[in-house]
């Protein structure tokens, strides 16, 4: 059995001071992919730049205090890559992949994006160039005989069951028609699975971001936009996928809420 986990911390020191060192040393995770760290290792706080039990890479952007992504991982990673091969996207810590044994797994931090800005034309360009490297990345792992895990905060809901308010949300980023049409091409080119929708195929949600704004949260005016995919081998032996939701609104230490999915490889 493996457990990986797949959570936007929104800033990781501040997560750290609301809750974060607790939710890390109670978890059963074996993989913890992080995106939106918004620090740099040496800025980490103490409790966090040694964490005993754990290998951790970090992707830091070059843009300071701004995204930034990691793996955390209870083995010690074969191998490990910043970026995928992006001249322009490489160094803004978006995306970073681990290679454990038979298995690849990344943390991705896709652009938000803001309808008809450049931030738009940002996230398409992005886009473009990520459904390439997913092709690339699913090639390679078939050669090698390599299951793939792709979390993180892709920042798009897939269909109108991921937001609670989808009709007013037709012409916002995240939900865009565009932006929708290419999520499915991640699923039927590319050949991932969303492991969460397909445990739970006919049901609204389960939402893994609230905004802060009114009562988002505790009305479950939410968004599933923290998604971890894999290779079909792989959704297969997926046997539970969940949104650890935190109980009440004042016990969250970020925006996002932890997705964990557990693979059961039996006897392989």
């Amino acid at each position: 059995m493996i457990v990986v986990t797949s959570v936007n911390v929104n800033g990781i020191r501040a997560a750290a001071k609301k809750g974060f060192i607790e939710w890390l040393a109670a978890t059963e995770a074996d993989v913890i992919c992080l995106q939106e760290v918004r620090s740099e290792p040496g800025q980490l706080p103490v409790e966090l730049r040694d964490l005993e039990g754990w290998h951790a890479v970090w992707a830091p952007s070059s843009a300071k205090g701004r995204a930034g992504v990691a793996v955390l991982s209870r083995q010690q990673p074969e191998r490990t890559v910043v970026g995928f091969e992006s001249a322009e996207f490489d160094n803004s810590g978006r995306y970073v992949e681990i290679d454990l044994p038979g298995l690849t797994l990344a943390s991705l931090y896709l652009p938000s994006g803001e309808a008809g800005t450049e931030r738009q034309e940002e996230k398409e360009r992005f886009m473009a160039e990520f459904l390439v490297h997913l092709g690339k990345l699913r090639t390679r792992a078939a050669a090698e005989g390599r299951e793939v895990v792709v979390c993180g905060d892709w920042n798009i809901a897939h269909r109108p069951e991921d937001l609670k308010n989808w009709k007013a949300n037709q012409k916002s980023a995240g939900f865009l028609p565009e932006e929708r049409a290419w999520l499915t091409r991640v699923y039927e080119e590319a050949g991932y699975v969303d492991v969460v929708r397909r445990l739970h195929p006919d049901r609204t949600g389960p939402y893994s971001w609230w905004s802060y704004r009114g009562r988002a949260f505790d009305n479950d005016s939410g968004w599933r936009i923290d998604l971890i995919v894999t290779t079909p081998g792989l959704a297969e032996k997926c046997v539970e996928a969940r949104v650890e939701r935190a109980a009440t609104h004042a016990e969250r230490w970020s925006d996002h809420a932890p997705v964990t999915a557990a693979f059961d490889f039996g006897d392989d």
